[in-house]
């Protein structure tokens, strides 16, 4: 098997590029014309805009992303790139839901994406290789791409990137080694990533980050000129880093964990977005999964991009920048997703006066219907789910964003209510404070359930009154 592999590289290489090339040369039509802005909830504090950029998520196929980001002038405009593509694991991954069930808490599972690939090693790198030109298309002249694979596949791909990026710009093989359960009697147990490394050309940004070397037996050397450090193990100097990191994987107690399978630690990405890109630099990171490229990335100040095609993806990006405060950040989608899957209905949306004399919209959640053919999972699930939407089905409202002032163009999302796994349910009393509210004004409201679907209902003021005037 490996050597047919080996035979069809060149053969790969040489179709993935005319492909390439067949995209790049195509007539653009921008694919991405649902878009939605969301601003995350500072706690009332005025949110802080950035001067001419603001982050984009988009979910869809990256293919078309980089496409619309070249036609939009991003190329050569993007320092850093880390990528996670799938592993060719030939797996199947579930998304778990947790869901309140009384005195305990009962999991659903269900399918949210796989990793199996039609004609197996050959198709998969077929798959990377087109999206590897484009990426190199996008990467300034001073930027670096990481790719993050395993034993599966890294040493082919490495051959590939030899030859899309140039042998002279192969910068670093980086092994992540890590803990995690799972031994083996037949061979060594794996536990450890590799991490391929090349840069545009000979000038890229790199900032050399520090890490601990510990001196030997713990004690002091006392060299002249040495700065030496103690701490609980003993005495260790600062040192360049090495390629290989020991960074513990995003465990099952982790204040980070959201309930993504291959989450990243963000450790692992500080390193890479601190190494490789500049304050104000682009990042961009096209298999983005949990979307820890973004968060570190912001945290750090630096600007990004993020796309998925997956709607669990999508759902746990989209609260974890909430969660973090992001800054404002846009959604792209190729169409508003709305499958009629499920339905929100609300018991009253009022307009009342506080007792500062401040206005107010008073929105009571009433039910939320939910086609359960169309969801989906096991039967299993589904009694479960029956008993749900009867007794209590908006706690299988997973996300609510409102725009009070919707001008029917893109909505902004100002307000955004959602659950996780500290309150397994939204709150059915919403009530938002505003200075302004008039006749005609329109208000839209996007809910997420538990399993993904998205839809939106629209109201328009009328004489005082809130009045549906679309629903999905």
């Amino acid at each position: 098997m490996d050597i047919i592999i080996i035979e069809k590289l060149h053969e790969i290489l040489h179709n993935s590029k005319g492909k390439a090339e067949s995209i790049l040369n195509k007539s653009f039509i921008d694919p991405f014309i649902y878009i939605e802005k969301v601003i995350p909830n500072l706690d009332n504090r005025k949110p802080i805009y950035r001067e001419d950029w603001i982050n984009q998520f988009y979910q869809g196929d990256n293919l078309a992303v980089m496409k619309r980001l070249l036609e939009k002038g991003y190329g050569e405009k993007i320092d850093l790139i880390y990528i996670d593509p799938p592993f060719l694991t030939k797996s199947r991954f579930k998304g778990r839901i947790l869901i309140n069930n009384g005195n305990k808490e009962d999991v659903i599972e269900y399918f949210a994406y796989d990793d199996i690939w039609e004609n197996g090693l050959q198709s998969y790198l077929e798959m990377l290789c087109i999206r590897l030109y484009l990426m190199k298309e996008l990467l300034s002249q001073q930027g670096t791409i990481y790719i993050h694979l395993d034993y599966r596949t890294v040493h082919y791909v490495k051959v590939l990137m030899d030859q899309i990026f140039g042998e002279e710009n192969f910068l670093n093989e980086i092994i992540w080694a890590y803990k995690s359960g799972g031994v083996s009697q037949k061979y060594y147990s794996r536990k450890h990533d590799t991490i391929l490394v090349y840069t545009k050309g000979k000038d890229y940004i790199f900032n050399p980050q520090k890490e601990k070397s510990y001196n030997r037996g713990f004690k002091p050397y006392r060299f002249k000129g040495v700065k030496e450090y103690e701490d609980g193990l003993g005495w260790y100097t600062l040192v360049n880093l090495k390629d290989v990191w020991q960074i513990d994987m995003v465990g099952r107690t982790s204040k980070e964990r959201v309930g993504y399978d291959t989450q990243k630690p963000e450790k692992l990405l500080e390193r890479i977005i601190l190494t490789s890109s500049k304050e104000d630099s682009i990042v961009a990171d096209f298999f983005a999964g949990s979307g820890t490229t973004g968060v570190v990335a912001e945290r750090l100040n630096r600007n990004w991009i993020m796309a998925d095609v997956g709607t669990l993806s999508s759902t746990t990006i989209n609260k974890r920048l909430i969660a973090n405060k992001a800054l404002p950040y846009y959604i792209y989608k190729a169409y508003e997703n709305h499958d009629k899957s499920g339905k929100l209905f609300l018991k009253e949306i009022e307009i009342k006066n506080n007792k500062e004399g401040i206005q107010e919209l008073h929105i009571e959640l009433d039910r939320y219907e939910l086609d359960l053919n169309r969801v989906p999972i096991k039967d299993k699930y589904k009694n479960m789910l029956r008993e749900k939407l009867t007794n209590d089905s908006l706690s299988l409202l997973d996300f609510i964003g409102i725009d009070i002032n919707y001008n029917g163009n893109t909505p902004c999302l100002k307000w955004q209510y959602y659950r996780n796994n500290d309150g397994l349910s939204i709150n059915s009393y919403i009530n938002l404070t505003t200075k302004h509210i008039k006749n005609g004004q329109k208000i839209f409201i996007r809910y997420v359930d538990i399993f993904g679907h998205s839809n939106s209902n629209l109201y328009e003021i009328i004489k005082e009154r809130v009045v549906l005037c679309q629903d999905n």
